[in-house]
C-alpha cells in the first residue's frame, strides 16, 4: 500500500504561554513580578515536533485530542497554518484543551506548568489505523503525560511496522518521577529510535537497572545510559544541548557537537531537533549527517521566542551545517 504521509505524529499540543526571563525566584503572596516577553503560542512535543517536520518539507499528519474551546480551536489552526494534516484532530466534547506555562530564566533553565485536560482521555482510538498503515514513519511524544495513549503505543506502533514505517519516540519528562521501570519495556521493542535529552536517557536507564537496594542507579555516564537503553530495541539519538548530541545502536556510538548559537528561547528545541533527525532519516542520510543535520535544527529553532516561531527549512538547516564546517 502506498504511503500517503510521510509522517504520523501522536501526543499532545496545547498553548504554550511563554513568559521570562525570570532571574529571580517565583515569588508567592500575590506578588507581581515583570519579564522582558511573553507570547502564546502552539506548544507540546508532538505539535512542535511535527510543525518542524512540515517545514522542513515533510507531508505531516497529526492525531490528537484537544478540547471544545477557544484553545483547541487555536491548536487547529496554528497547526493547519503550518502544513500539518488535522483530519484526526479529534474534539473532546468535556474535557478543555491542556494547557502550558512556561517560565524561563536567563541561564537557559525553565520551569513548566500544564494543565492536562485532554491528555487523560487521549488513547487508540484518537490515531486512525488509516495513518498507521498510510504513512512512512510514526512518531509518539510526552509518554508520562498521556496515559491511555502509553498503554496502547505497543499495538499502534507494532501496526505501523506491520505496514513498512519506521517509529519513533520522545518520552520527555516524567512528571511523576518514576519513569515507568517494567511499563515503558514493549514500546522499546517496537521503537526505532528514542529520542531523549540527556537528562532523561539517564533517568530512563537508572530507572531499568535498580542497584542492590532496588534504587534506581545513579552512577552512569551518557554514554553507558545510551548504550543500555539501546539494548533494549531502540537506536538511541540523545540531544545534549549545546554540547551536542549523540547515537547507541547498542554496538557503536557516534557524537556530533552543537552547532554555535545565541538562544533567545530553548523551548521546543529537543522537538525540532526531533524533527530535524526523521527528516534527515526520511531523505536517506547516514546516521552521521542526520545527527548533525538535526543538531542545527535544533540550535536555529533557538533564534526566536517559542517553540515553532524559529524552526528551519531544510535549506537554512544545511547552510548553518555549511558554516560550521560539515556538508550534507
Amino acid at each position: 500500500m502506498p504511503h500517503t504521509f510521510d509522517l504520523l505524529v501522536i501526543g499532545d499540543a496545547n498553548p504554550d504561554i511563554v513568559l521570562g526571563p525570570l532571574d529571580a525566584p517565583l515569588a508567592f503572596g500575590q506578588r507581581e513580578q515583570l519579564v522582558d516577553t511573553g507570547l502564546l503560542t502552539l506548544g507540546g512535543s508532538a505539535a512542535i515536533m511535527a510543525c518542524g517536520a512540515a517545514r522542513l518539507g515533510l507531508e505531516v499528519a497529526f492525531a490528537g485530542r484537544v478540547g471544545n474551546d477557544e484553545a483547541g480551536r487555536f491548536i487547529r489552526t496554528a497547526l493547519d497554518a503550518r502544513g500539518v494534516n488535522t483530519d484526526a484532530l479529534r474534539v473532546d466534547p468535556v474535557l478543555p484543551t491542556p494547557l502550558t506555562v512556561v517560565v524561563t530564566r536567563g541561564d537557559g533553565d525553565r520551569t513548566i506548568l500544564t494543565s492536562p485536560g485532554t491528555l487523560s482521555a487521549t488513547g487508540p482510538d484518537d490515531v486512525p489505523e488509516a495513518l498507521l498503515t498510510s504513512s512512512r514513519h510514526v512518531h509518539a511524544a510526552s509518554y508520562f503525560l498521556l496515559p491511555k495513549l502509553a498503554g496502547a503505543l505497543p499495538e499502534l506502533l507494532a501496526t505501523a511496522r506491520a505496514h513498512g514505517a519506521t517509529t519513533s519516540l520522545d518520552t520527555n519528562d516524567d512528571p511523576s518521577g518514576t519513569w515507568a521501570p517494567g511499563r515503558i519495556d514493549a514500546t522499546l521493542a517496537v521503537t526505532d529510535f528514542l529520542l531523549p535529552n540527556a537528562r532523561e536517557a539517564l533517568a530512563l536507564a537508572a530507572a531499568a537497572a535498580p542497584d542492590a537496594t532496588g534504587s534506581p542507579a545513579t552512577a552512569i555516564t551518557l554514554e553507558a545510559a545510551a548504550g543500555a537503553l539501546a539494548a533494549r530495541g531502540p537506536r538511541v539519538v540523545v540531544k545534549n544541548g549545546a554540547d551536542g548530541a549523540l547515537v547507541h545502536d547498542g554496538r557503536t556510538l557516534l557524537r556530533t557537537p552543537g552547532i554555535p548559537a545565541r538562544p533567545r528561547d530553548t523551548v521546543g528545541a529537543g522537538d525540532s531537533f526531533d524533527a530535524g533527525f526523521i527528516a534527515a532519516f526520511l531523505r536517506g542520510l547516514p546516521t552521521a549527517e542526520a545527527l548533525a543535520f538535526a543538531a542545527a535544527c535544533g540550535a536555529l529553532s533557538t533564534r526566536a521566542h517559542g517553540g515553532t516561531t524559529a524552526q528551519p527549512t531544510w535549506d537554512e538547516a544545511g547552510t548553518a551545517l555549511a558554516r560550521d564546517g560539515k556538508n550534507l
